[in-house]
């Protein structure tokens, strides 16, 4: 029932698949999903959405400011709920392992940064790329 309310909110009619989609993405305990790790959970749930279908709804969900993506490792796009407060990314090269953090001081040397060149910050996405410690 959340998700009717959910998609209703973003302005988009509520749909089988849509709904679906939406229940897998907040339910899912991995944030970071691309269309394949979704279509995979929809397949396991026994949910007929095909592929194409998968990619059309995340994409209008994106639209629609429920979902954010992602091209984290080389244009590989992932989504994640849109419900959550601003976070930067650290990005596994050996894993693929995703890692949200929020530092006050990264916020504030970004803020200062841009106006000190004389710009004001509109949106910003900070990713890491790291590997574990040997």
């Amino acid at each position: 029932m959340v998700e009717n309310q959910e998609l209703r909110k973003a302005g988009l009619k509520v749909t089988l698949p849509r709904v679906k989609i939406l229940q897998i993405l907040d339910s899912s305990p991995e944030r970071h999903m691309s269309a394949e790790d979704v279509y995979k959970a929809l397949m396991e749930a026994g949910e007929d959405v095909g592929l194409a279908t998968v990619y059309r709804v995340l994409t209008q969900f994106e639209t629609a400011g429920l979902v954010e993506r992602h091209n984290f490792d080389g244009g590989h796009a992932v989504f994640e709920l849109a419900d959550t407060d601003h976070h930067d990314h650290m990005v596994c090269v050996d894993t693929g392992e995703v890692v949200e953090f929020f530092d006050a001081e990264i916020e504030r040397r970004q803020r200062e940064i841009v106006k000190e060149h004389g710009f004001e910050m509109v949106d910003h996405n900070l990713v890491l790329y790291v590997k574990r410690a040997k």
